[in-house]
């Protein structure tokens, strides 16, 4: 028997849980997936499942021999899928999600320059603060900020952006500047949920790093609601450079804590599962990674006036 079928059984069925239910979805007879799974424990010399006259699970070479099986049988049909691709003009639909900000400005202005290249591909884009379910809701690809804790997806990262400390000319005038990350703790700081962990501001210095736990009055789940709070004089606000630079160069905020600078914000493009990446996600994320870093790592003359 050939092994990689037999493989192809053996994940099937440990996934249905039953031999008749891998058997369903490979649409065999309930005897062939037996023996395929007969052979491989034959050729392997050990039993990789628990059989009773009621239930069927994986035994402890099993559990690790699926794994690894599942691993195979992926990188196979990505080979695969990339060498039919490869000379492929990208077509058909492609959904996008990302956060509000960066959303609305770079990656829409991206989106319009890859259409331009590709007319045979349509693009449905979704701003939202998180890459949310992907596959429920049929997502390709979502932009992520910061640090990306979902284990079942990759990530791509694709730029970096330097985070800045700032708040409003008046605000300062009335509360005072802060002159080292400790001092934060007496000024109000306004929270950007989106950014994870939301109200821990990491710094480093010529001494080490640290980390200042902050609160503040205003906490928000999108960057603009805190960034025009800190305009408003609400308080200091710890932003990506393409968020706040326009405002920074107008006057509106100013930056504080330069001798402390934070870690980048990266961002990442994340899709479900490498079984997933298609060429028109794989073109378009080349793409995005070309464009995106020269626009985020500088301030942001992408922001609309507010």
């Amino acid at each position: 028997m050939d092994k990689l079928t037999s493989m192809n059984v053996f994940v099937r069925v440990a996934k249905a849980g039953s031999f008749a239910g891998g058997a369903r979805d490979l649409d065999i007879s309930r005897a062939m997936a037996t023996k395929h799974i007969i052979h491989l424990e034959s050729a392997l010399g050990t039993r990789l499942f628990n059989r009773t006259t009621r239930s069927l699970s994986l035994t402890e070479v099993g559990a690790a021999y699926f794994e690894r099986c599942q691993q195979v049988l992926l990188d196979i049909e990505e080979m695969e899928s990339q060498v039919t691709h490869l000379q492929t003009e990208p077509r058909g639909s492609l959904r996008i999600s990302a956060p509000p900000v960066i959303g609305a400005t770079h990656i829409a202005r991206a989106i319009s320059e890859f259409l331009k290249l590709h007319p045979d591909l349509n693009i449905e884009l979704t701003i939202q603060s998180g890459p949310g379910d992907m596959i429920e809701d049929g997502i390709d690809l979502a932009i992520y900020l910061g640090t990306l804790n979902d284990t079942s997806m990759v990530a791509r990262k694709l730029a970096s952006s330097s985070l800045v400390v700032c708040g409003s000319p008046t605000y300062f005038a009335k509360h005072g500047i802060p002159e080292t990350p400790q001092d934060l703790v007496h000024h109000s700081c306004l929270i950007n949920w989106a950014i994870h962990p939301k109200n821990k501001w990491p710094f480093k210095s010529e001494s080490g790093s640290q980390t200042i736990t902050v609160s503040g009055r205003l906490q928000a789940n999108v960057a603009d609601a805190i960034r025009i709070a800190a305009i408003n004089d609400m308080g200091l606000v710890m932003l990506p450079i393409y968020i706040v630079g326009w405002d920074i160069e107008r006057g509106r905020l100013q930056p504080v804590l330069q001798n402390y600078p934070s870690p980048p914000l990266d961002v990442h493009a994340v899709y479900p599962h490498r079984k997933y990446l298609s060429a028109k996600v794989r073109v378009f994320m080349e793409f995005l990674q070309t464009w995106l870093e020269p626009r985020v790592s500088k301030p942001g003359g992408d922001c609309p006036e507010t």
